[in-house]
């Protein structure tokens, strides 16, 4: 057990300083922390019926099915053997979930500071069958980017875990604030058929027979060579502030608020820094297609005051990565590649289709502005895109994409 002096230096997110002379107030948005017990929370894993999606996350394929997270709460497993019609099939509850991996029916979630593994083999009868524990030193708790400040209440971080959130205004006195992420660590997509693709917002990626996980400032790195047992083989300092992780030809590609981070999986338990890409600070996925990265900046609220970017990274040289090209964006989230095509979210600008006409030069062919776009996933026959908690899927059309299906998760 780690001394409760040290957890709770991790979590001292908010600093104040600068407090205004005057008695001036500000109405803002202030989060609360939702807290339950590591007893009851490591009892509350369910599998249930189909349940509506309140505030839906990230996206997962694997085999005929489509996995969306609702943030904090669990997965929702839905039935994609007929893309016009998506039916759902259940939800498996885990508090303080965010990402998951698939391999040859195993599915491996987070459980904020615990990794869980379920035999989904049979759909309709979703098993638990492991947890670790304590295994995420430092867990992604997620404040919300609406949150202004943080009110953190009394928490005895060694015997309780952050689940979720509650939003409310109140009036504060006026005083500059910074959100710091955690300075603090403890230095302790291949092409797989029998492995599920996730979105380029992903933390999780399963290379082989390891599953690489990262959180702000540490990756997690378990060998699952036996599928229903995983081990934890390591967990060691990987950046600041990481934000996803994206499998390529043997690397890793780490998104982080200042930059981009490459390590190498030659030593598949250890991987070796190679270099990182520096740039101004904004929420940061990436996508690797040969010797290119393309990375998303996204600008304002908690990301950053630069403008909204596409990055164009010059990777063949891995030990020194050099900017290619930029383009300007509105509001952009995830991305995709498929053959010549990159799709970018772009929030609420919508979906933007780039053709490649060389990894460099970029052309905008198309923008489906009727959407509100967070992430892709390009399929081999079909793009599949989650926004405003509606999952749509597409039909490749040369520069164009055509509706198949959109389903409503709510």
């Amino acid at each position: 057990m780690k001394p409760a002096s040290i957890i709770l230096s991790l979590f001292a997110l908010i600093v104040l300083f600068s407090c205004d002379n005057d008695d001036d107030t500000d109405v803002i948005t202030v989060a609360t922390p939702e807290i339950m017990s590591k007893t009851e929370f490591r009892k509350a894993v369910k599998i249930k019926v189909p349940q509506p999606i309140e505030e839906s996350g990230k996206i997962y394929t694997y085999a005929n099915y489509i996995f969306v997270s609702e943030v904090n709460k669990g997965i929702h497993i839905i039935d994609n053997s007929n893309p016009k019609f998506p039916q759902p099939i259940n939800f498996i509850e885990i508090p303080g979930n965010e990402d998951i991996s698939v391999k040859d029916n195993y599915l491996y979630a987070d459980s904020a500071t615990d990794l869980v593994v379920f035999d989904i083999s049979e759909i309709n009868n979703v098993k638990q069958i492991e947890r670790l524990e304590d295994v995420f030193e430092v867990y992604n708790y997620q404040i919300p980017e609406e949150a202004e400040y943080t009110d953190y209440q009394m928490i005895d971080f060694e015997n309780d875990v952050i689940v979720g959130w509650n939003l409310k205004q109140e009036s504060r006195e006026k005083y500059n604030q910074r959100i710091i992420t955690n300075d603090v660590f403890f230095a302790n997509t291949m092409a797989e058929s029998n492995v599920g693709t996730g979105g380029s917002l992903a933390r999780f990626q399963i290379v082989h027979n390891y599953l690489y996980t990262v959180g702000q400032n540490s990756m997690s790195i378990f060998n699952i060579q036996n599928l229903d047992s995983p081990v934890l083989a390591t967990i060691q300092h990987v950046g600041w502030n990481i934000e996803t992780m994206f499998a390529a030809d043997n690397y890793l590609y780490l998104g982080s608020t200042t930059g981009m981070f490459i390590y190498d999986l030659k030593t598949p338990s250890s991987p070796e820094y190679v270099s990182e890409f520096t740039h101004w600070q904004g929420c940061d996925p990436v996508v690797v297609d040969g010797d290119y990265a393309y990375l998303t900046l996204r600008g304002g609220n908690v990301c950053g005051q630069q403008e909204s970017v596409l990055e164009v990274i010059d990777i063949k040289d891995k030990s020194h990565p050099k900017l290619a090209e930029r383009y300007i964006l509105e509001n952009p989230y995830g991305l995709g590649i498929k053959d010549n095509m990159l799709y970018v979210c772009d929030g609420t600008a919508g979906l933007k289709l780039f053709k490649r006409n060389t990894p460099i030069d970029l052309s905008l062919v198309k923008t489906l502005k009727n959407v509100q776009a967070k992430d892709v996933i390009p399929l081999e026959n079909s793009l599949i895109m989650i926004g405003d908690n509606t999952i749509y899927q597409y039909k490749y059309m040369i520069n164009n994409v055509a509706l198949i299906s959109a389903y409503s998760l709510n």
